[in-house]
């Protein structure tokens, strides 16, 4: 993440923004430049307080949606952790670090998430109790490799269609949005990469999401998918130019906090 990327970034939508933040600009380059390493670890802190002071107190609303994000990037961050300590990923593969380099973004992400909610004045939901199972449904999930990416699969599916699908309710803090769309790319990107590591494996998919096709996985994960196979966009039917698939796998569709809430559902005692 470039803190300088993101001032910029937000003077593009705030022209004020500048003004609000004065000396702290000055304050976060030079904490940038103090040391990589030591700057990384303590950026969520740092742009915390930074919004807090440039953009006040957080609405409820916004909160809300915060700890919504909160709790799904408690189930990725934990499932990761788990996995990359049960020796479910094949020692000595790449996948080895593929899977440490997701569990460490999705770590970070609850990190700046907390520090975010603390920063705007608002409670942290609490971690819930998981049960990654999905009360025996994968219940070889930290034993077969194949089940474990399929979860993973799911999951990655399930953040990018939930993050956009609670975006708007974010337009009213200009920072707070920045920060969301920064961390839904990410999980875009871990969504592919875990596709193609299930190709690699034998999966008929592609790295992105075809119809409501669930790359083989089941019903058990169907409600993740429902909804993708939409081919008309803004009123404009979109297999006037390509075909059915081609135009379901150009968009991804929203989910709603409820549609969300229902496929965790399983994932938590």
């Amino acid at each position: 993440m470039n803190i300088h990327n993101i001032i910029t970034e937000l003077e593009k939508v705030d022209p004020e923004v500048g003004d609000r933040l004065n000396s702290r600009r000055s304050a976060m380059k030079q904490f940038v430049s103090f040391s990589g390493r030591v700057a990384l670890a303590a950026l969520p802190f740092a742009l915390g307080s930074m919004f807090k002071k440039a953009y006040g107190q957080s609405a409820p609303g916004i909160a809300g949606v915060l700890n919504y994000a909160l709790t799904l990037e408690y189930l990725e961050a934990e499932y990761y952790t788990k996995g990359a300590a049960s020796g479910v990923v094949p020692a000595g593969t790449p996948a080895v670090g593929a899977i440490n380099t997701i569990r460490d973004h999705e770590n970070a992400h609850v990190a700046f998430l907390k520090t975010a909610l603390n920063s705007l004045g608002a409670t942290p939901v609490a971690k819930p109790t998981f049960d990654f199972t999905a009360g025996g449904a994968f219940a070889n999930v930290f034993t077969n490799y194949d089940t474990f990416l399929a979860v993973a699969q799911a999951f990655e599916d399930t953040g990018v269609r939930a993050y956009k699908g609670r975006a708007a309710e974010l337009i009213s803090n200009n920072a707070v949005l920045t920060a969301a769309l920064q961390i839904h790319s990410v999980e875009a990107r871990h969504a592919s990469h875990i596709r193609q590591m299930r190709k690699a494996r034998g999966a008929n998919l592609k790295p992105w999401i075809t119809g409501k096709d669930t790359g083989g996985i089941g019903a058990a994960v169907q409600p993740v998918y429902d909804g993708e196979e939409l081919t008309t966009q803004a009123g404009v039917n979109i297999t006037q130019f390509v075909s059915a698939n081609a135009a379901s796998e150009s968009f991804d569709e929203p989910l709603s906090a409820n549609q969300v809430l229902a496929i965790v559902d399983p994932f938590i005692v």
